[in-house]
Order: structure tokens, then C-alpha cells, then sequence
């Protein structure tokens, strides 16, 4: 279902066992952006070309956070640039879609406290939590070495993968996944003109953002 790209990608982009982001924070900020638009994408709500961002259908979605976006896009017509909306939405899309996985009853959260601040993490408690946590990225992982037949959501999901870094999470294990890694690059040039565009704007953006955290 497209409603689950960005879960998909969190529970990936995420430890299981500490609920810490695998990745930068922005380039997990950005990769669950890029997931929320994707699926709003599939859903035929909005579309992208040539870098910019367009609502093509008002009607809500079922699920109340791609709604709430839906909304926000609907309200701010002017603004269509398609990397000024993943930077905005990364904000605070680790929050939202961990909201979103604790409602279905995939994470929990868990406040860590310290000195002068504290810090909300989701993460699976339990283990069918964490045995659904880890198998996001096994399943992924299986259709690419095995060049299972994918959807467009989880063929877009392997775009994100690429996109923010996470390949070698992934597959990790290069002698028996080494078939996957070039199945993936496949995967990502089959995917339709608009959701190739926002894998690559999203590939621009983590690239950006972790430059200029070197400088």
C-alpha cells in the first residue's frame, strides 16, 4: 500500500534495537519527506515535473498524516519548488511518521533525557515489534537479490534506499547480495518519469545538506 512507503523507509532508516537513525538525522529527515510526498504521489494526489510540486486531486486521503500534508500543500498553492517542500517537511517527518507507526502499533515511544534537554525516540519494545522492524529491510532485501516482482511503492521505497545511502543496510551482505545491488540501480531507472524525479531531487538534497554539514 502506498500508505506505508515512508513507514517502510523509517523502520529501514532506523535501529531497532535503539530507535537511532542509521543515517544523518537530515538525510533521514529528508529520505521520510521524500516518502510522505511519494505517497501522495501514488495515491494521485500530487505530482512532480521538473522540480516542482503540483496538487492534481483535492479529495482526502484515508490516512490522517498524508491528509494533513495534502492540506498543507493545498494551502500554500504558491509555493511549489520541490526541494523547498522536502527541506519543510523533514523538519519534523521523523516525529510524524513515528507518530503514524506507534498508532499501528509498530513502535513505542521513548524519552531519553539529559542534561539541559530531552529527546523523543520510536522504536519497537517488543519482539513481534522488532521482528516486524528488521524484516522491512530482510523483505526489501530478498525482492532485490532475487528480482522478485516489486510494486511501484516498494520499487520507490528502493529509490529512497539509494537516494539517502541506506544501500549497504540494506544489502549488507555484499557476497550473497551482490546480485541486488545491481538489480537496484535497475529498479530505480524503471520507475515511472515523476517518481525517478523526486528519488533524484531527494539524492540532491541529502547530498547538499551533508556537504555543508563539512564545511
Amino acid at each position: 500500500m502506498a500508505t506505508l512507503l515512508a513507514d517502510q523507509f523509517f523502520l529501514i532508516a532506523h535501529e531497532d534495537r535503539t530507535g537511532r537513525s542509521r543515517l544523518h538525522s537530515r538525510a533521514t529527515g529528508l529520505g521520510l519527506a521524500a516518502g510522505l510526498i511519494g505517497e501522495l504521489m501514488l495515491l494521485g494526489k500530487v505530482r512532480v515535473f521538473e522540480g516542482e510540486l503540483r496538487v492534481v486531486s483535492r479529495d482526502p486521503p484515508g490516512d490522517v498524516l498524508a491528509h494533513n500534508i495534502l492540506d498543507l500543500l493545498i494551502a500554500q498553492p504558491q509555493h511549489r519548488d520541490l526541494p523547498t517542500w522536502l527541506a519543510y517537511l523533514a523538519q519534523d517527518a521523523a516525529d510524524k511518521v513515528g507518530e503514524r507507526l506507534q498508532r499501528a502499533g509498530a513502535v513505542e515511544p521513548v524519552t531519553r533525557r539529559r542534561l539541559m534537554s530531552s529527546q523523543t525516540v520510536y522504536m519497537p519494545m517488543n519482539a513481534d515489534q522488532r521482528n516486524a522492524a528488521a524484516w522491512a529491510r530482510v523483505r526489501l532485501a530478498d525482492m532485490l537479490v532475487r528480482h522478485r516482482d516489486m510494486d511501484l511503492a516498494d520499487s520507490m521505497l528502493a529509490g529512497l534506499v539509494l537516494a539517502t545511502g541506506l544501500t549497504r543496510c540494506v544489502l549488507w551482505d555484499l557476497p550473497v547480495h551482490r546480485p541486488g545491488v545491481t538489480h537496484l540501480y535497475a529498479v530505480v531507472d524503471s520507475l515511472p518519469p515523476e517518481l525517478r524525479e523526486l528519488v533524484e531531487y531527494t539524492q540532491a538534497s541529502v547530498g547538499y545538506v551533508l556537504a555543508a554539514g563539512r564545511r
